[in-house]
């Protein structure tokens, strides 16, 4: 198996944090309320904190369709696994910052952007300007699901390893 072989994302095989990422979502959590509360034990927060701590990047940020919520809610536990350090920690930093360019890096290698508007128009599902009902039409209709799933897998691949 090559490097860039072992890097993909298997959808494929069991992912306890995608699973509770995809529960949270799919009871009516935003996409990046759904990837904090999934990864809340890295944040050492409860799922209900982590989850209010993330609830205003949800809908590409408070709503405003532009970073997707689950890159923000990676960003946001990528900080709680890697950020605590010195101010002047400035090796501690770059990890930091090399492990949300990675994060963001292999979300836009499987979906070519991270930008929610974008992400929205690619599967035909125009942008609402309020957030929507959460029903089975809903859920039919948008591609949220997929970044939930892929962007949980993607974080717990980074920081199991």
């Amino acid at each position: 198996m090559d490097a860039n072989e072992n890097n993909q994302i298997d959808s494929q095989s069991p992912s306890p944090r995608a699973d509770k990422a995809l529960k949270l979502f799919f009871e009516g959590y935003s996409c990046s309320q759904s990837i904090a509360g999934a990864f809340a034990d890295v944040l050492n927060l409860s799922t209900e904190k982590a989850m209010r701590l993330a609830a205003g990047f949800g809908a590409g940020m408070g709503d405003h369709k532009s970073i997707c919520g689950t890159v923000s809610g990676m960003i946001v536990v990528a900080g709680a696994h890697k950020g605590d350090y010195a101010p002047n920690d400035l090796r501690a930093k770059k990890e930091l910052y090399d492990l949300v360019k990675s994060l963001k890096a292999e979300f836009e290698q499987k979906f070519e952007t991270t930008n929610c508007n974008l992400l929205l128009q690619k599967a035909a599902c125009l942008p609402k300007p309020a957030p929507s009902e959460r029903n089975a039409e809903y859920y039919a209709k948008r591609p949220c699901a997929s970044f939930v799933d892929a962007a949980a897998r993607i974080l717990e691949k980074h920081i199991n390893s």
